[in-house]
């Protein structure tokens, strides 16, 4: 599988050379078809040790890559701020994909056949893990630490989804708590990575003491990458546990609309917000809400902190003011609390607390039916 991924890189690389060539000469690209002939006659890695149709895959993942660069490209011109980079040759190759079952691949209980490599034995770690229903294509992954991953996708037959309940909650995630609940439940904040950051700099220490490249530096990298995988899987299974109870208690769930990326821009609070992963948690709330027939309401985040939620009055605060108190209904409640609930007030009704303010923070998207399912793509481990 390894030699796989390699010869998978090399040919990716001759490949994109030969568009850009091409395009250089007669300003003209090459198609889908054209491309796929350059396969067998241009390109100098030993192709006949893999299979035709994960060859094949690899054009796909180029035209992709130049549809992408044209679609930014155009974003950018029309105003929108976004980076655009052409497509780069790659120094590394993480996975490889079979489009088609029984075309390459084939799975009988704990046995992967794959062609052109073998037999694979794999682990199924829980029930669910088991590809159910049609299964269409097969994507061999390689992580970072080491482990091999089989990810299958299949079609399955679409579930009649009822509304759990009528209950509704808002959520603001933040610092101090991971979330926030309107209904006054606070969740705690894990902090994975600042747990794990001793252990992290003594390994990396370690790591930068090795000779670049040799047998002891390699060992020492592959134990950063265990630590930093295991501290992934610690973040992803405290999120899944928490949007799944979320998702089953409650029929609507409002949250905030967050721009991580201009967040993370923050000189000292980077690395925080990046270890309570905000983005994620959404994206789980959201295909999680899907599945279980309930509302996600995505509000705009600006202003809610500033809003009173019971009378709708701006109320200016420091970040360093941990207290809502109003002066116009005189209420007195946690900041976070307080936001949670301006936040449902916002989701649900689309304008403040009292009738007669202006909707600024009307700008709200229901995500019903908005994300695929295969967020929790099952996911075999090679053995």
């Amino acid at each position: 599988m390894g030699k796989t991924l390699e010869i998978c890189r090399q040919t990716y690389n001759e490949l994109l050379s030969i568009r850009q060539t091409t395009y250089e000469v007669t300003r003209e690209g090459l198609s889908k078809f054209d491309m796929n002939n350059c396969i067998r006659y241009g390109v100098d890695a030993d192709i006949s040790q893999v299979h035709s149709q994960v060859l094949q895959n690899i054009n796909d993942r180029i035209c992709m890559a130049y549809a992408n660069f044209f679609r930014r490209l155009k974003e950018k011109r029309s105003g929108k701020k976004i980076k655009v980079g052409y497509p780069r040759f790659k120094k590394k190759y993480k996975s490889f994909t079979y489009p088609q079952n029984e075309h390459g691949f084939s799975l009988k209980g704990n046995k992967l056949h794959l062609s052109k490599i073998g037999i694979v034995n794999v682990r199924i770690g829980r029930t669910q893990n088991k590809p159910n229903g049609q299964i269409k294509t097969l994507t061999v992954k390689k992580e970072p630490s080491g482990k091999w991953f089989a990810i299958f996708s299949s079609i399955e037959k679409e579930k009649k989804r009822h509304k759990i309940n009528n209950k509704k909650i808002g959520i603001d995630v933040g610092l101090e708590y991971f979330a926030m609940l309107s209904n006054g439940i606070e969740v705690d904040n894990p902090r994975f990575l600042i747990e794990s950051e001793k252990r992290l700099k003594l390994l990396q220490r370690r790591l930068s003491r090795k000779k670049l490249h040799g047998q002891n530096w390699n060992s020492a990298k592959n134990q950063v990458a265990l630590l930093h995988e295991h501290i992934a899987n610690q973040r992803h299974d405290f999120q899944h546990q928490l949007s799944h109870r979320i998702v089953s208690g409650y029929g609507t769930i409002a949250i905030e609309k967050l721009n991580i990326k201009g967040m993370i821009r923050h000189p000292y609070l980077a690395k925080h917000i990046s270890d309570a992963s905000w983005g994620t948690f959404a994206r789980m709330l959201c295909y999680k809400a899907e599945n279980a027939g309930a509302e996600l309401l995505e509000v705009e985040p600006r202003g809610t902190s500033q809003m009173c939620s019971v009378c709708g009055n701006k109320v200016p605060k420091t970040l360093a003011q941990r207290w809502h108190r109003c002066p116009y209904c005189g209420i007195k409640i946690q900041r976070d609390l307080n936001s949670a609930n301006a936040i449902l007030t916002v989701g649900t009704t689309g304008r403040y607390a009292c009738g007669d303010r202006s909707p600024v923070l009307a700008s709200q998207k229901r995500l019903e039916h908005s994300l695929s399912k295969k967020q929790e793509a099952p996911q075999l481990v090679g053995g």
